[in-house]
């Protein structure tokens, strides 16, 4: 079963990939790095537009390293989670003390870089130096979930676990297991999806597990589902980064008595400050706040 899975999906990746700027012929690592961190809980239509406006900026590591961390964090704008641009910028920083500027191959040189786990690891030594590494992330934990295990749903992930499935099927050649990884992330993410699954067009039809048993439902633990941003802390430190990032461009403080007005409730309004505070995405200044 593990060949005819890499004998159908490699194929289908081929004629069906979407055009996207990181599997374009040239691309570079440091591209490749930049565009893992924002794809992080991110969708792709809102990362395309900004990894251009970044690469503009800051085609190298060592471009980025050298303006401050605040300008990472402004110019990340609406991708969310922001401490990935401080760690971007840590990560750049770090590439340029410990390897003169060049994005790491290697995957253990790699997880040494602030901000980088397994997955961004691996997906930078598979995709952009084109090494033989099993790459998971969700979309291929849910693909091995349902065409090999017959689940419905991936349980919580693994790391050990999820890496060892994704190799006993990884093709040995170095073209096809690139291939192969880019194209099983692809298949969850326009196929195999969570929530409407089409399994007429799916390449692994003919064999896929889930299938064959009739699309049981899901019977394992689930992961918590997130809290409603509307009205969270999350919401509220956004507020406050936004403040923070429209003043950065004046050069100037948002002032405590401006914070104090952006949001009602004072014991969360402090929280989130606190909170970025601590995240080192705010620091006092002038009896005020502003981007690090």
């Amino acid at each position: 079963m593990t060949a005819e899975i890499s004998a159908a999906i490699i194929p289908w990746f081929a004629a069906t990939a979407r055009d996207l700027p990181w599997r374009r012929p040239g691309f570079p690592p440091w591209g490749t790095l930049v565009s893992e961190f924002m794809l992080q809980q991110t969708p792709v239509s809102r990362v395309v537009p900004r990894l251009a406006e970044w690469l503009e900026r800051w085609p190298t590591p060592a471009a980025l390293a050298a303006d401050s961390p605040g300008d990472a964090v402004r110019a990340w704008q609406s991708l969310g989670y922001p401490r990935r641009a401080l760690w971007l910028h840590a990560a750049a920083v770090a590439i340029v003390e410990r390897h003169d500027g060049v994005v790491p191959r290697d995957v253990d040189a790699l997880l040494a870089l602030p901000g980088i786990g397994d997955y961004t690891a691996r997906a930078v030594a598979a995709f952009a130096y084109g090494d033989r590494h099993p790459v998971v992330d969700t979309n291929i934990r849910r693909v091995i979930a349902r065409a090999v295990l017959g689940q419905a749903e991936p349980g919580p992930p693994t790391g050990r676990r999820d890496l060892a499935d994704m190799a006993a099927l990884l093709p040995e050649g170095r073209d096809d297991a690139r291939a192969f990884n880019a194209g099983m992330m692809e298949l969850g993410a326009v196929v195999c999806t969570a929530r409407a699954p089409r399994c007429d067009e799916c390449p692994l039809r003919a064999t896929c597990a889930w299938r064959a048993a009739g699309y049981p439902g899901f019977t394992g633990r689930r992961k918590a589902v997130q809290k409603k941003y509307e009205g969270s802390d999350r919401q509220v430190r956004g507020i406050i980064l936004s403040a923070l990032r429209a003043t950065a461009e004046r050069h100037d403080t948002v002032s405590a008595a401006e914070v104090d007005a952006l949001w009602p409730d004072a014991e969360q309004r402090a929280r989130a400050l606190a909170g970025l505070l601590v995240d080192g995405l705010a620091v006092e200044s002038n009896g005020g706040f502003r981007l690090p």
